[in-house]
């Protein structure tokens, strides 16, 4: 399995180097570099690079800890109380399709310019989307399942155990997924302030410099972290769900 997974990579690389290299031919500008010379790049500059990874990847990790005790709960409240779900759901159309970025000078103001204010921007991004993955997540399931369970007096809690959970697991990865991707966008903004590492700073500060290789570096660096954690999460869900394949 372990070997399965070093060949996607591989293959992943090998496929991500050749695309950038087609693109270094046709376009033949200094924008542009070789991906040979950004690799010796990311050689060279290896003990830094490895902390503005480490950096985004822990502020990823809390925002999507943070989005998941929070969301997931208040998906599943709104998809099985209906007064719930008509009393919140407009409000939350309101706000989903917001442009939280435009919020960071806010939190920036109440939590501080440090790690607390950039993974509060990153949580307000993917919180609302989660959570109305989970709650059309929970709608989708058959009412007959919930049937069953009241025929045999389950209590609420029961009913969370046996039927909500294990059938929600699918559509919370998803989620889960799509906010991956999400957060990894928006490290790009988030980490342009007051900060001194992650990978975001990484790339704004080689554009500024016009160091296009080593704005490569951090482009790469930002998609092995989303293929690292794009498999951790595969690796999870198989063992909550082995009989699924994925």
């Amino acid at each position: 399995m372990r070997t399965s997974k070093l060949l996607n990579f591989f293959l992943g690389m090998v496929s991500f180097i050749l695309f950038w290299y087609l693109l270094f031919l046709l376009t033949n500008n200094p924008a542009i570099p070789h991906p040979f010379a950004s690799l010796e790049k990311a050689w060279d500059i290896k003990n830094i690079l490895f902390l503005h990874t480490g950096a985004s990847f822990l502020r990823i990790f809390i925002s999507l800890i943070l989005a998941s005790l929070i969301s997931v709960p208040l998906g599943i409240l709104l998809a099985r109380f209906e007064k719930v779900n008509r009393l919140f759901s407009p409000l939350i159309y309101f706000l989903y399709p917001l442009p939280k970025v435009a919020f960071l000078p806010i939190f920036m103001i109440f939590f501080g310019l440090g790690n607390t204010s950039k993974i509060l921007l990153i949580f307000s991004i993917i919180s609302l989307q989660l959570l109305l993955s989970i709650r059309d997540g929970v709608n989708q399931i058959p009412k007959t399942y919930y049937q069953v369970m009241t025929d045999y007096n389950s209590s609420y809690l029961q009913e969370l155990r046996y039927v909500t959970l294990p059938a929600l697991i699918p559509t919370l990865f998803s989620s889960l997924r799509v906010s991956v991707a999400i957060s990894l966008a928006s490290l790009f903004f988030a980490e342009n302030y007051a900060t001194t590492y992650g990978l975001g700073y990484l790339i704004m500060g080689a554009w500024t410099k016009m160091d296009y290789e080593e704005l490569f570096v951090g482009i790469l660096a930002i998609a092995v972290l989303g293929f690292f954690i794009f498999t951790l999460l595969d690796e999870l869900e198989k063992r909550l769900m082995p009989y699924r394949s994925l």
